[in-house]
């Protein structure tokens, strides 16, 4: 059993007034300064945040313990490794992470069963880092090639509603090819010991298979421009936001300028992918490029978090419910409200 983190300790006076401070900084849709604080007085002493090896601005705030600096020594800052949105997921429902990264159609699922979590940000809008590949060997040149084949694909993520999109778009369903569940640095195994033909996955895996003999056949920035757009967000327990809002503030606070550092200082963020997903920096650089980033100035607008991504999160909801993924979906008012512009708005 998964224990819950411990968030009921106490931290110093010193901390609980720069919180505060900082909670005057959300727009009037967030919670007051006052409400920064739990009832009897105590703040948030410690953050679980459930990471992924995907390279964007939540590696670079890892890396670079942005948090660690930003909270000071009395809050503790705990990291934890998943392989999927879905295992993400899990870990909410367990009660064991209080903020973590899943994409965006784990996050519609998660919202369609009744995951109580909120979404503040959006890490990155993904691109060709998602893709499908598949061994250059097989003479495999389109989708409609792919009937009878093997493919592996983490389920539950958007790599796998991707590859449904684009076997529905080539008039194939999931009974038509043989799609296996499998969590990403297995795909890059199961590539190497011949037992796939093909994967649909992000980086830095896609990056090795595609330098293992692997040719793209469809990007997610393909089916972006179909309508099927792709994102990897942040979600954090309605509990946390609720109780601690103005850690949520300065968690927000730092992936801004982890974003800023990548547009501006891309060597600098480069080198701290690099050294988180043990690649080399040119590597970085290259996969870092394959997403698109946006600054919380861009986030709030009537595309993103002001609008437009609730739509997304409902169109994906309809599109796994008709698949048959899931067994139900939640009014559009589920997914507006799950999604929060707040906290960015706040950013200064």
């Amino acid at each position: 059993m998964v224990r819950k983190p411990k968030h009921l300790r106490y931290i110093g006076s010193a901390l609980i007034a720069a919180l505060t401070i900082v909670g005057t900084a959300c727009s009037s849709g967030s919670k007051s300064s006052d409400e920064a604080t739990a009832p009897n007085g105590a703040v948030a002493s410690s953050i679980t945040i459930g990471y992924q090896k995907v390279p964007n601005g939540d590696l670079v705030v890892k890396q670079q313990r942005l948090l660690e600096k930003a909270f000071g020594d009395n809050v503790a800052i705990s990291w934890r490794l998943f392989d999927s949105g879905g295992s993400v997921n899990d870990a909410i429902l367990a009660g064991s992470i209080d903020i973590g990264l899943v994409g965006s159609s784990p996050a519609s699922r998660g919202i369609s069963t009744g995951i109580a979590y909120q979404i503040p940000w959006i890490f990155d809008v993904i691109g060709t880092a998602e893709a499908l590949v598949v061994k250059s060997t097989l003479g495999i040149n389109s989708i409609a090639d792919l009937k009878g084949k093997t493919i592996a694909t983490p389920f539950a993520s958007t790599a796998h509603y991707s590859l449904l999109a684009a076997l529905q778009d080539a008039g194939l369903s999931d009974s038509d090819v043989k799609v296996i569940d499998s969590e990403p640095d297995a795909i890059y195994a199961a590539w190497q010991q011949g037992s796939i033909d093909g994967a649909y996955v992000w980086n830095p895996n896609l990056a090795k298979l595609v330098s293992g003999g692997g040719k793209v056949l469809i990007t997610s920035e393909d089916l972006s421009k179909e309508g099927k757009t792709t994102y990897d967000l942040a979600v954090v327990t309605n509990s946390f936001a609720t109780k601690y809002p103005a850690a949520v503030q300065i968690w927000i606070n730092q992936q801004n300028i982890a974003v800023n550092q990548i547009k501006n200082e891309p060597e600098k963020a480069a080198a701290s992918v690099a050294a988180e997903l043990n690649i080399s920096v040119a590597d970085a650089k290259q996969q870092l490029s394959d997403l698109i980033f946006l600054t919380a100035s861009q986030q709030v607008g009537s595309d993103y978090l002001g609008g437009g991504l609730s739509k997304n999160l409902y169109a994906a909801a309809q599109f796994n419910k008709n698949l048959g993924t899931i067994s139900i979906i939640k009014p559009q008012s589920a997914y507006s409200a799950a999604v929060s512009k707040s906290f960015a708005a706040a950013v200064k």
